[in-house]
């Protein structure tokens, strides 16, 4: 029964309930995202984006403020005014990082919207804003409830966001260190490339001794420069639907 929902989930959801924007664009872009927020995601990743003029989506839960867990240490209040200070987009993740599996509606969505209430205190704007799905679970009925409330929210589907993106789910791509492969990975941009479509990448650490969940900054950089050098828009999640919805 478990198994079969897990494919009525994954076979049904991109289906289910879209918002979908087309994406008419003369380059393609690429974003690169972090979850959850460590601090090596600023402090290493952030400063490999700014040495390629580019800039990132730090997808936080306000919850794990001055937290350890397997990802490292996470941010400081501190942090989240630097990241801004620099040109970063500070997007929710929930507060407590819950899943929208084995939590019903009404919880998760109350998460949610106190997630993005703090972080909206921290940005000094009350526009909803983005939005990711801790663990990348999605269910069919937070998928339109949250998506309603959000600019957009990010799952972990691999794929090409093209020739529209479904800004209630996003497609976006891993990079971790235990299954980096970067000639895939260029393939995959060459390709985002070719259909001019908006290619997202997340991770979450950013160090040499990375979770399960991260990468080394070596490898990092390694993808920021293939996406550079070929022709795309780095842009954050927030600037690319501006390019993609402007007023």
């Amino acid at each position: 029964m478990i198994a079969f929902a897990r494919a009525v989930r994954r076979f049904g959801l991109p289906h289910w309930k879209t918002r979908k924007v087309p994406l008419r664009i003369s380059r393609p872009i690429v974003s690169f995202t972090f979850d959850d927020f460590p601090r090596t995601a600023l402090t290493n990743g952030g400063l490999i984006l700014r040495n390629y003029s580019a800039r990132g989506t730090y997808y936080t839960a306000m919850g794990l403020m001055d937290t350890i867990n397997h990802e490292g240490q996470h941010f400081c209040l501190q942090d989240l005014h630097d990241l801004l200070r620099d040109g970063h987009e500070l997007a929710s993740h929930t507060y407590s990082h819950c899943s929208a599996l084995e939590n019903e509606l009404a919880q998760f969505s109350s998460d949610a919207q106190r997630g993005e209430s703090e972080i909206c205190q921290i940005r000094g704007c009350g526009v909803p804003g983005n939005f990711s799905y801790p663990y990348g679970n999605v269910s069919f009925s937070s998928k339109p409830a949250i998506g309603g409330q959000m600019r957009s929210c990010r799952g972990i589907r691999p794929g090409i966001n093209a020739p529209f993106a479904d800004l209630n789910l996003l497609l976006a791509n891993s990079i971790y260190s235990h299954n980096f492969d970067l000639a895939s990975i260029e393939a995959l941009i060459r390709e985002n490339a070719r259909q001019r479509g908006w290619l997202i990448f997340y991770t979450h650490d950013v160090r040499e001794t990375p979770s399960d969940f991260g990468c080394t900054s070596s490898q990092f950089e390694s993808v920021v420069r293939a996406a550079t050098q070929s022709g795309a828009q780095i842009l954050t999640v927030a600037q690319a639907l501006d390019v993609l919805q402007p007023a």
